[in-house]
């Protein structure tokens, strides 16, 4: 690969989430109608893109592009909340099992395991429907099936650095676990974890649009890219753009937040 070009997709990544970031806070602001209301002079028949309805309206008469930005809101709060949840279980769970290893290593990756044995989406699908719908219920679902990935990664780095000789001088001068832990464990694997935070957050958007797409994501009316994608399935033959417009923000998303942490892990990497 020429030189530099991992370097130049972090940069792209970063630019493409940077404006993410912005539409999903201007959103409410920039949408010129009520996301869930009719605005359309005909109901019952998607209307196509063009003036005044930009990217067309939907069969109830709602302005596609209202919902499109209202939906990046939601959709980017539960990617990014799902995303801690994920990180706090993983890394707890990762952190303690390489740093003791033994029994408790044994035991913490048999759960692993016994979590990896099962899809997400089946397990994701199976936890909604035992609990409340709402937007919570999302974020503390797609937290529980999404920390394996980050457990595995985190044991790794921390049962190599057990060994270290600075690892190995705290615990001889009497420093406690939790201090090796917090002192010189995890910040050494903080750059790992960020890179991780990255592809997690892609991951947990697409969990979530899968859910929506499924109807047991975020309740409605709140629109989000996966429902939309859902309600619009049965008029993918004589109006497509209902399903390519969130579609396309879908994998936009995804897209820029993988290539932040492709070029996150590159740059570690080489760091070292």
């Amino acid at each position: 690969m020429i030189p530099g070009t991992r370097h130049g997709l972090l940069g792209v990544g970063l630019a493409m989430g940077a404006l993410l970031v912005a539409i999903a806070i201007m959103g409410p602001a920039l949408a010129p109608y009520d996301p869930t209301a009719p605005v359309a002079p005909r109901l019952a028949e998607p209307s196509p893109p063009g003036a005044p309805f930009w990217l067309g309206t939907d069969d109830l008469g709602r302005d596609v592009l209202s919902r499109l930005l209202h939906g990046a809101r939601i959709s980017l709060l539960v990617g990014l909340v799902a995303m801690v949840v994920t990180m706090t279980i993983g890394t707890a769970i990762g952190l303690t099992a390489g740093y003791f290893g033994g029994v408790v290593d044994v035991l913490l990756m048999r759960l692993t395991d016994v979590m990896l044995a099962f899809p997400g989406l089946l397990l994701a699908v199976a936890l909604v429907a035992v609990m409340r719908p709402s937007v919570w219920t999302i974020f503390v679902v797609i937290g529980l099936v999404s920390w394996t990935g980050v457990a595995r990664v985190v044991r790794s780095e921390a049962l190599s650095l057990r060994e270290r000789d600075f690892v190995l001088a705290a615990r001889a001068l009497g420093a406690s676990h939790a201090r090796i832990v917090a002192r010189h464990v995890l910040p050494n694997v903080a750059p790992t974890l960020v890179a991780i935070a990255a592809l997690s957050t892609s991951g947990t958007i697409l969990l979530d649009a899968g859910l929506s797409f499924l109807g047991i994501g975020v309740p409605p009316p709140t629109p989000t890219w996966g429902r939309m994608i859902q309600e619009a399935s049965a008029y993918y033959r004589v109006a497509p753009w209902l399903m390519a417009f969130p579609g396309l923000a879908v994998l936009y998303a995804v897209l820029a937040f993988n290539l932040v942490a492709y070029g996150l892990a590159d740059r570690g990497t080489s760091a070292r």
